[in-house]
């Protein structure tokens, strides 16, 4: 009986993979795919601008709009309910990490070691940077299409090319040399 219920669900893989083919091939498909190219070199050359305030925008609306249209669970809808807070809090750090006088307040409420590292703060937007990263990756091994892993990739790559710029502000805010 076990063997039966097994042959069973690799019958229906099968025929749920021979479905994903054909769906892959209609018209509907291709003009999602090509829209997923047109946004993937948008994020991507979001990143490449290295302006920091732009690639937070652009991630924040990709999760709002996660949010509205995809947000199908409970644990999906914390998740991204998490990203807009840890985003919101960067906006506000990316607001005063430039102003010697106000970011040294948050470098002296970041005293202990595992606050800080190479003598900068580990900050809510430094956290919020790594978490972000960290949730992305994981969408990474969900099941999802090319497109859409390649997507993840690029917002993935903005996540670890913002948090590099925001050390960097709070290094020179800071006078703390780069290591």
């Amino acid at each position: 009986m076990t063997e039966d219920l097994l042959t069973k669900i690799q019958n229906l893989l099968m025929l749920e993979g021979g479905l994903i083919e054909t769906l892959a091939r209609s018209k509907e498909a291709k003009n999602l795919n090509a829209m997923r190219g047109k946004l993937l070199a948008r994020i991507k050359e979001t990143g490449k601008r290295k302006d920091l305030a732009l690639i937070v925008a652009t991630e924040k609306a990709i999760i709002e709009d996660e949010l509205r249209n995809h947000a199908n669970s409970k644990g999906m809808v914390a998740s991204l309910n998490a990203a807009l807070l840890e985003l919101t809090a960067i906006e506000k750090l990316l607001a005063i990490v430039d102003d010697e006088y106000e970011y040294r307040r948050v470098d002296q409420s970041h005293i202990l070691p595992k606050n800080r590292e190479k003598g900068l703060p580990l900050d809510e937007a430094r956290q919020a940077f790594k978490s972000h990263y960290a949730r992305l990756s994981n969408l990474d091994k969900a099941r999802l299409s090319e497109d859409e892993k390649a997507i993840i990739e690029a917002r993935r790559d903005n996540m670890r090319e913002a948090g590099k710029i925001y050390a960097r502000r709070q290094a020179k805010t800071l006078g703390v040399s780069e290591n």
